[in-house]
């Protein structure tokens, strides 16, 4: 049964750093366009980054030029790097299929920014 196993999370201040990994048991990972999404208590989870089976990528507005998403075909491995954190990018971070979810959701791994 395919797995998605987020991981990387932590505390950090803001104008801080964090390197998120998703590790996936898919069998055909390279063909899928990833994303990662994130949902804090209480609302829906939102979409953050795209990247797609090419390597192209897209963001939301509120993360560009702050955030990266990568990912390492052989590792089955999608990274999200996330520079210059702001208190409003506190949540939980999941991976997923894009657009479609083909995949149950993972624990996620929790980011905190706070001073």
């Amino acid at each position: 049964q395919a797995q998605l196993d987020e991981s990387g999370g932590g505390l950090v201040q803001p104008g801080g750093s964090l390197r998120l990994s998703c590790a996936a048991t898919i069998l055909i990972f390279s063909t899928y366009d990833m994303a990662w999404y994130r949902q804090v208590p209480g609302k829906q989870r939102d979409l953050v980054a795209v990247i797609t089976s090419g390597g192209a990528t897209n963001y939301v507005d509120s993360v560009k030029g702050r955030f990266t998403v990568s990912r390492d075909n052989a590792k089955k491995t999608v990274y999200l790097q996330m520079n210059s954190l702001k208190p409003e990018d506190a949540a939980v971070y999941y991976c997923n299929t894009h657009p479609e979810i083909h995949y149950g959701w993972g624990q996620g791994t929790q980011v905190t920014v706070s001073s």
